[in-house]
């Protein structure tokens, strides 16, 4: 089956009622390919209707090879730069140009390459913080001010709507920085401080987004490649659990598209990968 822009779907699934799209490509290039795609498409239809996109991205290994194809044509000369905002759904508690920064690899493969005003770029302030003796929760109420200051639509649950969020999946099935227990359920503040995990690397404290704020995006965009994925995305897609203690499931409704490689859909239902509704189980208890 063949995309729009030249990519091949080894598998697409549009989902079934309350699912999401789910597509499988041979390998992780191929999946950041079609993820940078979408994301080309969905900036640039942002900006066709509103005049202005807002762009949630991530860190870890999930969007390097994104950004390097934003970064050249086709892509870099479809996208409006100059009217996108870029935000980030979480960051670790170091400067913007430690390797531990989510900020470093988009500064590097994507920012220098594109004509994006450094005014639009919102980092969370953890440089400014940590150089001025402040505290996490001094860097997430600052980034919640300049978020409300956007100016962004605010959905019904009351948080703030924008384009399209970029998600890596952990392999203890978190997202932004909101881990399994996680107590950022609890707290109606747009940005949170969160203490350093003790199970998963880097042991550091973070800086996230609301998980809500997935649940308000026009367009949620997972990510996720290589077999250390398999496991925790068949998970997902399996019998639903309860949300806090599997926060990926957030992401796994209408309207939202998963891009998968072979290796990491392996343990992903047929009936998910041929397009069918995940599971026939009711939500969890605990699912909002």
């Amino acid at each position: 089956m063949s995309a729009p822009g030249g990519a091949r779907h080894d598998r697409t699934g549009p989902g079934g009622p309350g699912e999401p799209e789910v597509v499988v490509l041979p390998d992780g290039d191929a999946a950041s390919a079609e993820a940078a795609r979408r994301i080309a498409a969905a900036l640039s239809s942002a900006v066709e209707a509103r005049g202005v996109a807002h762009w949630a991205t991530t860190g870890g290994t999930t969007p390097g090879a994104i950004y390097r194809h934003l970064a050249r044509e086709p892509l870099h000369g479809r996208v409006p730069w100059e009217r996108v905002h870029l935000w980030w759904g979480d960051d670790r508690w170091a400067p913007p140009d430690d390797p531990l920064s989510n900020a470093l690899a988009c500064w590097d493969l994507l920012l220098r390459e594109v004509p994006m005003p450094t005014a639009q770029v919102h980092v969370v302030p953890t440089g400014e913080a940590i150089a001025g003796g402040q505290s996490p929760a001094w860097a997430a109420t600052r980034y919640a001010e300049t978020l409300h200051a956007a100016g962004l639509p605010i959905g019904a649950a009351g948080f703030p709507v924008l384009d399209i969020v970029l998600v890596g999946i952990g392999t203890d099935g978190h997202l932004f920085s909101v881990f399994p227990g996680s107590a950022t359920w609890d707290d109606p503040a747009w940005v949170q401080a969160v203490p350093a995990p003790t199970h998963i690397a880097p042991r550091v404290e973070r800086i996230t987004l609301h998980p809500r704020i997935l649940d308000a995006a026009r367009l949620p965009l997972v990510v996720a490649h290589g077999p250390v994925k398999a496991a925790i995305l068949g998970r997902i897609f399996g019998p639903r659990e309860d949300l806090r203690e599997l926060p990926a499931l957030l992401a796994r409704r209408r309207g939202a598209a998963w891009i998968l490689d072979e290796a990491a859909a392996a343990q992903v239902p047929p009936r998910v990968r041929a397009g069918e509704t995940a599971s026939p189980s009711p939500p969890a208890s605990g699912e909002a």
